[in-house]
Protein backbone atom coordinates (compact mmCIF):
# COMPACT_ATOMS: atom_id res chain seq x y z
CA UNK A 1 0.00 0.00 0.00
CA UNK A 2 1.26 3.46 -0.86
CA UNK A 3 2.78 5.40 1.97
CA UNK A 4 0.77 8.53 2.69
CA UNK A 5 3.72 10.79 1.83
CA UNK A 6 3.50 9.59 -1.78
CA UNK A 7 -0.25 10.17 -2.10
CA UNK A 8 -1.78 13.05 -4.03
CA UNK A 9 -4.00 15.58 -2.27
CA UNK A 10 -7.14 13.75 -3.44
CA UNK A 11 -5.87 10.28 -2.53
CA UNK A 12 -4.95 11.53 0.95
CA UNK A 13 -8.44 13.02 1.39
CA UNK A 14 -10.02 9.68 0.45
CA UNK A 15 -7.65 7.75 2.73
CA UNK A 16 -8.67 10.02 5.62
CA UNK A 17 -12.39 10.36 5.01
CA UNK A 18 -13.54 7.35 2.98
CA UNK A 19 -11.42 4.40 4.04
CA UNK A 20 -13.54 1.79 2.25
CA UNK A 21 -13.32 3.45 -1.15
CA UNK A 22 -9.61 4.07 -0.60
CA UNK A 23 -9.10 0.33 -0.11
CA UNK A 24 -11.24 -0.56 -3.11
CA UNK A 25 -9.31 1.81 -5.37
CA UNK A 26 -6.07 -0.06 -4.61
CA UNK A 27 -7.51 -2.96 -6.64
CA UNK A 28 -8.09 -0.87 -9.76
CA UNK A 29 -5.39 -0.81 -12.46
CA UNK A 30 -2.64 1.61 -11.39
CA UNK A 31 -3.23 3.90 -14.39
CA UNK A 32 -6.83 4.52 -13.28
CA UNK A 33 -6.35 4.91 -9.53
CA UNK A 34 -5.73 8.64 -9.48
CA UNK A 35 -8.87 9.37 -11.52
CA UNK A 36 -10.90 7.31 -9.04
CA UNK A 37 -9.32 9.06 -6.06
CA UNK A 38 -10.25 12.42 -7.61
CA UNK A 39 -13.88 11.33 -8.14
CA UNK A 40 -14.12 10.09 -4.56
CA UNK A 41 -12.54 13.31 -3.24
CA UNK A 42 -15.20 15.26 -5.19
CA UNK A 43 -17.86 13.08 -3.55
CA UNK A 44 -16.41 13.80 -0.08
CA UNK A 45 -16.54 17.56 -0.73
CA UNK A 46 -20.20 17.61 -1.67
CA UNK A 47 -21.36 14.92 0.78
CA UNK A 48 -20.17 16.88 3.83
CA UNK A 49 -22.27 19.95 2.89
CA UNK A 50 -25.03 19.34 5.44
CA UNK A 51 -22.45 18.96 8.23
CA UNK A 52 -20.41 22.09 7.44
CA UNK A 53 -23.22 24.64 7.09
CA UNK A 54 -25.41 26.15 9.77
CA UNK A 55 -28.51 26.54 7.59
CA UNK A 56 -30.02 25.03 4.45
CA UNK A 57 -29.64 28.20 2.36
CA UNK A 58 -25.87 28.20 2.93
CA UNK A 59 -25.76 24.55 1.92
CA UNK A 60 -27.64 25.31 -1.29
CA UNK A 61 -25.17 28.12 -2.07
CA UNK A 62 -22.23 25.78 -1.42
CA UNK A 63 -23.66 23.09 -3.70
CA UNK A 64 -24.38 25.69 -6.39
CA UNK A 65 -20.69 26.68 -6.19
CA UNK A 66 -19.78 23.05 -6.90
CA UNK A 67 -22.30 22.86 -9.76
CA UNK A 68 -20.76 26.00 -11.28
CA UNK A 69 -17.30 24.52 -10.72
CA UNK A 70 -18.32 21.39 -12.65
CA UNK A 71 -19.62 23.73 -15.38
CA UNK A 72 -16.11 25.07 -15.82
CA UNK A 73 -14.89 21.51 -16.56
CA UNK A 74 -17.27 21.30 -19.54
CA UNK A 75 -16.88 24.82 -20.95
CA UNK A 76 -14.20 27.26 -22.06
CA UNK A 77 -14.42 29.49 -18.99
CA UNK A 78 -11.49 29.40 -16.53
CA UNK A 79 -11.51 26.56 -14.01
CA UNK A 80 -12.75 27.26 -10.51
CA UNK A 81 -9.84 27.42 -8.10
CA UNK A 82 -10.06 24.28 -6.02
CA UNK A 83 -7.60 21.41 -5.72
CA UNK A 84 -10.28 18.81 -6.52
CA UNK A 85 -11.65 20.65 -9.57
CA UNK A 86 -8.15 21.24 -10.92
CA UNK A 87 -7.32 17.55 -10.40
CA UNK A 88 -10.58 16.50 -12.07
CA UNK A 89 -10.04 18.59 -15.20
CA UNK A 90 -7.78 16.25 -17.25
CA UNK A 91 -9.87 13.18 -16.43
CA UNK A 92 -13.20 14.62 -17.62
CA UNK A 93 -11.97 14.69 -21.20
CA UNK A 94 -9.72 11.62 -21.00
CA UNK A 95 -12.58 9.39 -19.83
CA UNK A 96 -15.49 11.30 -21.38
CA UNK A 97 -17.09 11.57 -17.94
CA UNK A 98 -20.83 12.26 -18.15
CA UNK A 99 -21.91 15.64 -16.91
CA UNK A 100 -25.30 14.23 -15.89
CA UNK A 101 -23.72 11.96 -13.25
CA UNK A 102 -22.08 14.95 -11.53
CA UNK A 103 -25.41 16.80 -11.57
CA UNK A 104 -27.14 13.78 -10.08
CA UNK A 105 -24.60 13.58 -7.26
CA UNK A 106 -25.15 17.25 -6.43
CA UNK A 107 -28.95 16.91 -6.67
CA UNK A 108 -28.73 14.05 -4.17
CA UNK A 109 -26.89 16.28 -1.70
CA UNK A 110 -29.56 18.98 -2.04
CA UNK A 111 -31.97 16.40 -0.60
CA UNK A 112 -29.74 16.26 2.52
CA UNK A 113 -30.64 19.90 3.16
CA UNK A 114 -34.40 19.31 3.14
CA UNK A 115 -36.19 19.02 6.47
CA UNK A 116 -38.98 16.94 4.93
CA UNK A 117 -38.25 13.22 5.46
CA UNK A 118 -38.57 10.63 2.70
CA UNK A 119 -42.16 9.47 2.47
CA UNK A 120 -41.57 6.17 0.68
CA UNK A 121 -38.92 3.49 0.36
CA UNK A 122 -38.87 4.27 -3.38
CA UNK A 123 -37.87 7.87 -2.55
CA UNK A 124 -35.03 6.65 -0.31
CA UNK A 125 -33.85 4.28 -3.08
CA UNK A 126 -33.83 7.19 -5.54
CA UNK A 127 -31.74 9.22 -3.07
CA UNK A 128 -29.37 6.25 -2.66
CA UNK A 129 -28.95 6.04 -6.42
CA UNK A 130 -28.28 9.79 -6.69
CA UNK A 131 -25.66 9.84 -3.92
CA UNK A 132 -24.04 6.48 -4.61
CA UNK A 133 -25.19 4.91 -7.89
CA UNK A 134 -24.08 7.98 -9.87
CA UNK A 135 -20.62 7.65 -8.34
CA UNK A 136 -20.40 3.98 -9.38
CA UNK A 137 -21.40 4.99 -12.93
CA UNK A 138 -18.62 7.61 -13.02
CA UNK A 139 -16.15 5.02 -11.68
CA UNK A 140 -17.18 2.64 -14.45
CA UNK A 141 -16.56 5.38 -17.03
CA UNK A 142 -13.03 5.77 -15.69
CA UNK A 143 -12.48 2.01 -15.98
CA UNK A 144 -13.77 1.71 -19.51
CA UNK A 145 -17.33 2.83 -19.82
CA UNK A 146 -20.95 2.13 -18.87
CA UNK A 147 -22.12 1.65 -22.44
CA UNK A 148 -24.30 -1.40 -21.82
CA UNK A 149 -27.70 -1.44 -20.13
CA UNK A 150 -26.39 -4.23 -17.88
CA UNK A 151 -23.50 -2.09 -16.60
CA UNK A 152 -25.83 0.84 -15.90
CA UNK A 153 -28.23 -1.48 -14.04
CA UNK A 154 -25.42 -3.06 -11.99
CA UNK A 155 -24.08 0.40 -11.08
CA UNK A 156 -27.56 1.38 -9.89
CA UNK A 157 -28.11 -1.81 -7.88
CA UNK A 158 -24.66 -1.84 -6.21
CA UNK A 159 -24.81 1.90 -5.51
CA UNK A 160 -28.21 1.63 -3.85
CA UNK A 161 -27.21 -1.39 -1.73
CA UNK A 162 -24.03 0.39 -0.57
CA UNK A 163 -25.96 3.54 0.37
CA UNK A 164 -28.74 1.69 2.22
CA UNK A 165 -26.18 -0.24 4.27
CA UNK A 166 -24.36 3.02 4.98
CA UNK A 167 -27.58 4.72 6.11
CA UNK A 168 -28.29 1.89 8.56
CA UNK A 169 -24.77 2.09 10.01
CA UNK A 170 -24.86 5.89 10.27
CA UNK A 171 -28.35 6.01 11.78
CA UNK A 172 -27.33 6.69 15.41
CA UNK A 173 -25.22 9.72 14.49
CA UNK A 174 -27.92 10.99 12.11
CA UNK A 175 -30.59 10.63 14.81
CA UNK A 176 -28.33 12.43 17.29
CA UNK A 177 -28.48 15.40 14.94
CA UNK A 178 -32.26 15.08 14.71
CA UNK A 179 -32.21 13.65 11.20
CA UNK A 180 -34.79 10.98 10.47
CA UNK A 181 -33.67 9.45 7.18
CA UNK A 182 -35.79 6.31 7.29
CA UNK A 183 -38.92 6.79 5.14
CA UNK A 184 -42.26 7.47 6.79
CA UNK A 185 -43.73 4.43 5.01
CA UNK A 186 -41.20 2.13 6.69
CA UNK A 187 -41.65 3.68 10.14
CA UNK A 188 -45.44 3.44 9.88
CA UNK A 189 -45.40 -0.16 8.61
CA UNK A 190 -43.34 -1.30 11.60
CA UNK A 191 -45.01 1.09 14.09
CA UNK A 192 -41.70 2.68 15.10
CA UNK A 193 -42.00 5.18 17.96
CA UNK A 194 -40.31 8.29 16.58
CA UNK A 195 -39.61 9.82 19.97
CA UNK A 196 -37.83 6.78 21.40
CA UNK A 197 -35.90 6.42 18.13
CA UNK A 198 -34.76 10.07 18.34
CA UNK A 199 -33.79 9.40 21.97
CA UNK A 200 -31.53 6.63 20.63
CA UNK A 201 -33.47 3.85 22.32
CA UNK A 202 -33.36 0.43 20.64
CA UNK A 203 -36.72 -1.22 19.97
CA UNK A 204 -38.07 -4.34 18.28
CA UNK A 205 -40.05 -2.12 15.93
CA UNK A 206 -36.98 -0.19 14.78
CA UNK A 207 -35.05 -3.47 14.39
CA UNK A 208 -37.85 -4.74 12.14
CA UNK A 209 -37.70 -1.59 9.99
CA UNK A 210 -33.91 -1.96 9.66
CA UNK A 211 -34.43 -5.64 8.81
CA UNK A 212 -36.59 -4.57 5.87
CA UNK A 213 -33.96 -2.03 4.79
CA UNK A 214 -31.26 -4.73 4.92
CA UNK A 215 -33.47 -7.13 2.92
CA UNK A 216 -33.93 -4.42 0.28
CA UNK A 217 -30.16 -3.89 0.09
CA UNK A 218 -29.61 -7.65 -0.25
CA UNK A 219 -32.14 -7.85 -3.11
CA UNK A 220 -30.23 -5.13 -4.94
CA UNK A 221 -26.93 -7.00 -4.55
CA UNK A 222 -28.57 -10.23 -5.71
CA UNK A 223 -30.00 -8.49 -8.80
CA UNK A 224 -26.56 -7.02 -9.57
CA UNK A 225 -24.91 -10.45 -9.30
CA UNK A 226 -27.42 -12.01 -11.66
CA UNK A 227 -25.98 -9.71 -14.35
CA UNK A 228 -22.41 -10.68 -13.53
CA UNK A 229 -21.70 -12.44 -16.82
CA UNK A 230 -22.63 -9.30 -18.74
CA UNK A 231 -20.10 -7.12 -16.90
CA UNK A 232 -16.54 -6.97 -18.28
CA UNK A 233 -13.89 -7.82 -15.70
CA UNK A 234 -12.38 -4.36 -16.23
CA UNK A 235 -15.41 -2.78 -14.49
CA UNK A 236 -15.26 -4.97 -11.37
CA UNK A 237 -13.21 -2.48 -9.28
CA UNK A 238 -16.14 -0.03 -9.56
CA UNK A 239 -18.58 -2.55 -8.07
CA UNK A 240 -16.41 -3.89 -5.23
CA UNK A 241 -18.68 -1.99 -2.78
CA UNK A 242 -20.95 -5.06 -3.16
CA UNK A 243 -18.29 -7.15 -1.37
CA UNK A 244 -18.01 -4.86 1.66
CA UNK A 245 -21.78 -4.25 1.72
CA UNK A 246 -22.24 -8.01 2.22
CA UNK A 247 -19.98 -7.89 5.29
CA UNK A 248 -21.78 -4.87 6.77
CA UNK A 249 -25.23 -6.39 6.19
CA UNK A 250 -24.10 -9.66 7.80
CA UNK A 251 -23.03 -7.70 10.86
CA UNK A 252 -26.37 -5.94 11.09
CA UNK A 253 -28.07 -9.32 10.85
CA UNK A 254 -25.87 -10.77 13.62
CA UNK A 255 -26.69 -7.75 15.79
CA UNK A 256 -30.40 -8.48 15.37
CA UNK A 257 -30.68 -5.32 13.22
CA UNK A 258 -29.97 -3.19 16.28
CA UNK A 259 -28.26 -0.13 14.77
CA UNK A 260 -27.05 0.95 18.21
CA UNK A 261 -24.82 -2.12 18.49
CA UNK A 262 -21.26 -0.79 18.18
CA UNK A 263 -20.02 -3.89 16.32
CA UNK A 264 -21.67 -2.72 13.09
CA UNK A 265 -19.45 0.35 12.81
CA UNK A 266 -16.06 -1.35 13.16
CA UNK A 267 -13.95 -1.63 9.99
CA UNK A 268 -14.40 -4.91 8.16
CA UNK A 269 -11.79 -7.41 9.33
CA UNK A 270 -9.82 -8.96 6.48
CA UNK A 271 -11.38 -6.36 4.15
CA UNK A 272 -8.20 -6.10 2.11
CA UNK A 273 -7.91 -9.85 1.66
CA UNK A 274 -11.58 -10.17 0.76
CA UNK A 275 -11.39 -7.38 -1.80
CA UNK A 276 -8.12 -8.71 -3.23
CA UNK A 277 -9.59 -12.17 -3.75
CA UNK A 278 -12.72 -10.83 -5.47
CA UNK A 279 -10.72 -8.38 -7.59
CA UNK A 280 -8.38 -11.16 -8.75
CA UNK A 281 -11.17 -13.55 -9.73
CA UNK A 282 -13.20 -10.69 -11.20
CA UNK A 283 -16.28 -11.38 -9.05
CA UNK A 284 -18.31 -8.90 -7.04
Amino acid sequence: MAHSSTLSYCAEEVRRSDRDRFLMTLFAPSEHREALFVLYAFNIEISKTREVVSEAMLGAIRLQWWRDAVDTLYSDVPLRKHAVIEALDPFVMAHQLSRTHFDRLIDGRLVDLEEVPHQTLASLIDYADATSGALVRLSMEVLGGTKSDAAIEVAHKVGVAWALGGIARALPSLLQRGRVVLPEELLARHRVDRRSMLNLKPSEELNAAIGELVATAREHIQDARELRREIPKSLVPAVLPAVLTDSYLNRLERAGYNVFDESIRKPVGLATARLAYRAVIGRY
